[in-house]
């Protein structure tokens, strides 16, 4: 994917956590029956379906001890990623730009 000006490219934070829940030896089932979340949510977010919420870091903050900050600007990094690799949301950012150039 590029690293789109960070110096490295942005990972999701759910393959952080799926490797962490994986070196631990933890069932995915179980975590989230202990997190209280269905498991589809949570395999979703472990396989990079579904983004990271605020209520789902602080949640993988209580269970695993990961600190949800960290996790939350993770996934902005990606989400910015994400947004900067959409070739015509760039069109519509130039065309802003060269409207806004003349101000």
């Amino acid at each position: 994917m590029g690293n789109l000006g960070y110096g490295f490219c942005p990972t999701h934070p759910g393959e952080l956590l799926k490797e962490e829940i994986d070196y631990r030896k933890l069932s995915q089932s179980s975590l989230a029956k202990k997190m209280g979340i269905p498991y589809t949510a949570l395999n979703d977010i472990l396989n990079q379906r579904r983004p990271l919420t605020a209520n789902s870091a602080l949640l993988f903050e209580a269970a695993l001890g990961i600190n949800a900050d960290m996790l939350m600007r993770m996934q902005l990094k990606y989400n910015m990623q994400i947004v900067r690799q959409d070739k015509s949301f760039a069109g519509r950012l130039a065309e802003i730009r060269k409207m806004t150039a003349m101000f």
